[in-house]
């Protein structure tokens, strides 16, 4: 597994300790840039790099290396300075380490992995060389094929780091997947897991029994003509008595995947919605989801970013100052909140002629003597409508861990709580279609009554998976392609 060494240090590692770090490897180590100067790369004597260094991150939102590394880092606000060893060379493992060593103690702070960034010591590389890098390939990618991109991680949670974030958009404009591969301990960041939900863009855990598999979905794949795809059914593993309720695919799946915990009364409260703004000076983005996490939890997000870490202070306008510097380009942002509140968001701005769309997935997590709260979504819908352009929301409530890692096993959908239209869609329905549903309960109306937006509500039962039939029903009925009454009996 390719390996990352992370510094972090109260104070900013400026040139002479850098270059510290850099001599981990010799007077002699060659030394090259990449990324407009972004990333320093210790090289091999062909000029190949065995060692990416980014450069240092400042952080000034409490709890990101908790989160990403299990780590105790400085008080905010702190440096983060990562290291990234070539894949396959061991020497260059060490050379990394030994990097983000000299880094931490020079720096007055400490590094990640303990174990691997303790020895300060010249790292013997003569001789040494890394594989040939492939064309075009970011510093992140470990293997190129002509159909995907591969990155080996092995960090406790694979998150959507500046390294990752690179790697895919360079897989995306090269018209490649992208396709993570980690050890079975491993975690994904919901930012993550979102990025890799069509194909061929997989999650490929290495587990001892089965071999690999996909850790979002638990097929068995192996590794065939440049990338991992599905393993045929003859390659199913025997059954397991120890399994139990194991989710029903028609493809083999790994035994690992499907060993299913207990209900550990753990919840998540997940909200996706999407609005569509006048295209003018005074629009202030992020408003929205500030107003849910309010609601929802009292304060607002802790801090936010365009890659994981999430490093800056929540702040709508500065966000909004990115977003439009960056304009006619899409623009992704990570917010967070506190480990006291598990709470992670994502939003995609998008110019468009319509204006600007803004589209938010927020989650957070909830303990077995915690609550959500479910009786705060009218209220929550309500204000997304009237102040905030809201065109639709679909809120869920899953069985899944409180702190929003993503594990590689069968965690269970989550089921729909409501589903809200804007004001402006409501209008455009014809007649009663809005109000007059195949649902047994009516819409509840929100906002003006001259305008009103709708908020459908299901039941809040997180084991049944029943209510999504009654979802699609809803979403037929509006889209207009719901069967009248008694036309499917003449089918």
């Amino acid at each position: 597994m390719t390996k990352d060494m992370i510094a972090l240090t109260p104070r900013m590692p400026d040139p002479a300790i850098v270059l510290a770090g850099l001599l981990a490897g010799g007077p002699d180590r060659l030394v090259g840039t990449e990324g407009e100067g972004a990333v320093i790369q210790l090289c091999d004597e062909q000029g190949r790099p065995l060692v990416s260094v980014e450069a240092p991150l400042l952080i000034q939102v409490e709890g990101e290396a908790e989160r990403l590394l299990g780590a105790e880092p400085p008080r905010v606000p702190y440096w983060w300075t990562e290291a990234r060893a070539t894949t396959g060379v061991p020497e260059a493992e060490r050379l990394a380490g030994a990097f983000a060593g000299r880094v931490a103690e020079l720096g007055g702070g400490t590094g990640w992995p303990r174990a691997a960034t303790a020895s300060l010591a010249v790292v013997p590389a003569e001789g040494i060389s890394a594989a040939p890098a492939p064309a075009a390939a970011a510093p992140a990618v470990d293997v190129l094929t002509d159909k995907v991109a591969v990155v080996i991680q092995d960090r406790p949670v694979v998150a959507m780091t500046a390294w990752l974030a690179d790697a895919y958009r360079a897989a995306a404009a090269a018209g490649l997947g992208l396709q993570i591969v980690t050890p079975a301990g491993t975690t994904l960041s919901p930012a993550v897991r979102d990025s890799l939900s069509s194909w061929p863009n997989r999650w490929i855990v290495q587990d001892q029994r089965d071999g690999y598999y996909d850790g979002l979905t638990g097929a068995l794949v192996r590794w065939e003509h440049g990338l991992f795809v599905p393993a045929p059914a003859e390659a199913a593993p025997p059954p397991d008595p120890r399994v139990t309720d194991a989710p029903g695919t028609g493809t083999p799946v790994a035994r690992a995947y499907q060993e299913v915990r207990g209900d550990t009364g753990e919840r998540q409260l997940a909200l996706t919605f999407r609005a569509v703004h006048p295209a003018d000076e005074q629009l202030v983005l992020g408003g929205g989801l500030e107003t849910a996490w309010r609601e929802l939890t009292g304060t607002a997000p802790a801090g936010w970013g365009t890659a994981e870490p999430a490093n800056l202070p929540w702040s709508p306008r500065r966000l909004t100052d990115l977003a439009r510097s960056r304009a006619p380009e899409p623009t992704w942002f990570v917010v967070v909140g506190t480990p006291q509140r598990p709470g992670l968001a994502t939003i995609r701005v998008l110019r468009t002629t319509a204006g600007v769309e803004e589209e938010t997935t927020l989650a957070f997590g909830y303990g077995p003597d915690e609550e959500p709260p479910l009786e705060l979504l009218p209220g929550v819908a309500e204000a997304l409508a009237v102040r905030h352009r809201l065109q639709s929301m679909l809120v869920q409530l899953r069985r899944a861990r409180r702190d929003l890692a993503v594990p590689p096993r069968f965690e269970g959908p989550g089921v729909p709580l409501a589903f809200v239209l804007g004001a402006e869609e409501v209008r455009a329905l014809p007649g009663d279609r809005a109000r007059r549903t195949p649902l047994p309960t009516a819409p509840r109306e929100l906002g003006p009554a001259s305008r009103p937006a709708l908020y459908y509500p299901f039941p809040g039962d997180p084991s049944d998976l029943s209510v999504w039939a009654d979802f699609e029903r809803l979403t037929r009925h509006l889209k207009g392609t719901e069967p009248e009454a008694g036309q499917a009996e003449r089918v």
